[in-house]
């Protein structure tokens, strides 16, 4: 994929745009399925997947001696999730951007959302939104803009294009979200409120809600509710389902992670038990300020203040 053809539109109007992101979970259940089928059946299916290479050397990972207030770090594996709102042909941002923490410490599996329109410093780029550095540089630049604002030790990726978001959820059998009020009349089909099996269409029209209550932080919040029940309907899937669903969803995903990585962390995953996952966000609420000063929306907050909470509850399940 290019990803030198982005020019951010300053001027563009506000409109609903794709939360690309949208199946980390269906991510992390693949680990679930990869132990479930067996080594040996995943290596032959490996390669249907969209596999780079990265220089490690230019992520800007945290040297460990700069955590190793931390003593759990060097157990402790980080790896971003990106969901890239792309039309085709054209380079995409980061739109939704989670960190997967595989937490043997605290025995748990632990998901990190950074907030897509966070002022940060991108590197040889400048302050702009942290969704823009995939934009501008692919997965490599988004990962050291990453590790540079926020200290982290991040080597590896996993991307989906949001356009993949129905197809994965429709192989699942849909998901179940608790649907409230205000967002049924943004959701086709859908016609009460409560407990709604959505389709892989409705899942993503429910993702992309964009004028209601809470803004970006309330559809941040709906980006978790999906995850959680992908990761959810992925974890009960049928033994016998699993062959099919890795043969339909290893081609829409992007990673830098070798077939040896998969099975490693797949076992890791397995070990720590279904269903210890936990949530967070950053900036949390009230850490971060709107800013429209210059017509386009930034949200901003003290770099300092976030790392540090960020960190603490990466490497030391501090909340």
């Amino acid at each position: 994929m290019s990803q030198n053809n982005f020019v951010p539109n300053k001027k563009r109007k506000k409109k609903k745009r794709s939360l690309g992101f949208k199946i980390s979970m269906g991510i992390l259940g693949l680990f679930i399925f990869i132990i479930a089928i067996g080594a040996g059946y995943f290596y032959s299916l490996y390669n249907k997947m969209d596999t780079v290479k990265i220089d490690t050397s230019h992520l800007s990972i945290t040297p460990k001696e700069e955590l190793k207030e931390y003593e759990s770090h060097e157990s402790i594996k980080n790896i971003v999730l990106y969901g890239i709102d792309a039309e085709e042909g054209q380079a995409g941002r980061s739109d939704s951007i989670m960190i997967a923490t595989i937490d043997p410490i605290h025995n748990k599996v632990k998901v990190t959302s950074i907030m897509r329109d966070s002022y940060v410093n991108i590197p040889e780029h400048g302050m702009d939104k942290i969704n823009h550095a995939y934009a501008y540089g692919g997965a490599p630049l988004a990962i050291r803009t990453l590790n540079e604002n926020f200290g982290l030790n991040i080597e590896d990726f996993v991307s989906v294009n949001f356009s993949s978001l129905p197809q994965i959820i429709d192989i699942l059998g849909g998901i179940t979200i608790d649907i409230t009020e205000e967002e049924i009349s943004h959701i086709p089909g859908v016609s009460s409120t409560g407990p709604t099996l959505l389709t892989g269409k409705q899942a993503l029209a429910y993702s992309r809600i964009r004028y209601a209550s809470g803004d970006d932080y309330e559809r941040t919040h709906r980006h978790r509710n999906v995850m959680s029940a992908v990761f959810t309907k992925a974890l009960n899937a049928p033994p016998k389902s699993y062959p099919n669903i890795l043969n339909n969803i290893l081609p829409l995903v992007q990673t830098n992670l070798s077939s040896g990585d998969f099975v490693s962390l797949a076992t890791k995953v397995v070990g720590l038990g279904s269903g210890n996952l936990e949530q967070e966000r950053f900036p949390r609420d009230g850490d971060g300020t709107g800013d429209m000063s210059t017509g386009i929306y930034y949200l901003k907050f003290d770099i300092e203040t976030v790392k540090k909470q960020m960190r603490d509850y990466i490497f030391n399940d501090k909340k």
